[in-house]
């Protein structure tokens, strides 16, 4: 699909403009599935700052999705109309140390540099996003957790801009934290955040980072094109095991499949298309709501048209 040109018109609303507008620019490799159609506008803001001169100029019936290093996510195949924002590692990617076990860390930092930023400064507290694919963005829109820890256990405050272009600070209450859960306001993008961490010792911290890498190249499939865990664990249950219990491990749809490693896993063996992913995932929630009798819920987030 090839979307309207949006940029004459906004080129004009935002003549001081500093981030890189691309239109219709293919979103399947800002993906770890590799799928998914174009994005109408992609915008990569230089900063904060271009990035709230942009929205609160961007015409409010123009639609805005964030993304963020695509690991849990399913671009669907006719792409996603209006304006794509995707924050740079250039513009959102510092970590800052600062005094008493603190970290100030950009949205688009990587969890997994986050986790090793903290280690080498002798921070304990942020081990556990070694274990998280994704960036700090989506950590604190989701409250990503893994390996005994979640983002809520450690954020201090997270600063973020809204659909009108102000820059607003959370507090850690603020943000209404709860498993895989944040009730900010949906149109806020975080651009940064801080945390707390206590005295640790770096080699001790990196063991720990060494003992979650090793947990989960022995029980996930990190080495396919997988968009992580794609259900949430229901209450009193692991999304997993109603999956293996459903006969589910090793289904397959179109080229994906679920993941004989971790059936909590899809996985694209090469030539699936976003809809196979989905329909692949529907299919897996039909069986387990039948043979258990509990719903799940997508954990991967799903955008654009089919």
């Amino acid at each position: 699909m090839t979307f309207p040109d949006l940029t004459p018109g906004l080129k004009e609303l935002m003549p001081e403009l500093r981030g890189k507008l691309s239109v219709n620019e293919p979103l399947a490799p800002y993906t770890w599935f590799r799928v998914g159609g174009p994005a109408q506008l992609l915008f990569m803001p230089a900063d904060e700052a271009d990035l709230a001169y942009f929205l609160a100029r961007l015409p409010q019936e123009i639609p805005v999705t964030v993304i963020g290093l695509g690991s849990n996510l399913i671009v669907r195949d006719g792409g996603v109309m209006g304006v794509v924002i995707r924050l740079s590692a250039k513009g959102f990617g510092e970590v800052a140390v600062e005094e008493g076990h603190r970290l100030r860390i950009g949205a688009a930092v990587p969890d997994v540099k986050a986790a090793r930023a903290a280690a080498d400064a002798g921070v304990d507290g942020l081990a556990f996003y070694r274990g998280i694919p994704g960036a700090i963005g989506g950590a604190l829109r989701m409250n990503a957790g893994a390996h005994g820890g979640e983002t809520k256990d450690a954020l201090i405050e997270a600063r973020g801009v809204d659909r009108e272009g102000n820059v607003h600070v959370f507090t850690n209450a603020d943000m209404g934290y709860s498993y895989r859960h944040c009730s900010a306001p949906g149109d806020v993008i975080f651009t940064s955040a801080l945390y707390q961490g206590r005295p640790g010792e770096p080699a001790a911290i990196l063991a720990e980072m060494d003992r979650i890498t090793a947990a989960r190249e022995a029980s996930q499939p990190i080495k396919e094109k997988t968009g992580g865990s794609t259900f949430k664990n229901p209450v009193g249950h692991k999304a997993w095991q109603l999956i293996d219990a459903a006969g589910c491990r090793g289904l397959v749809a179109g080229d994906a499949q679920v993941s004989e490693m971790h059936c909590n896993f899809l996985i694209n063996r090469g030539k699936a298309t976003a809809a196979d992913i989905e329909n692949l995932g529907e299919e897996v929630r039909r069986r387990v709501k039948e043979t258990s009798g509990v719903e799940l819920h997508w954990e991967i987030k799903r955008i654009g048209v089919a």
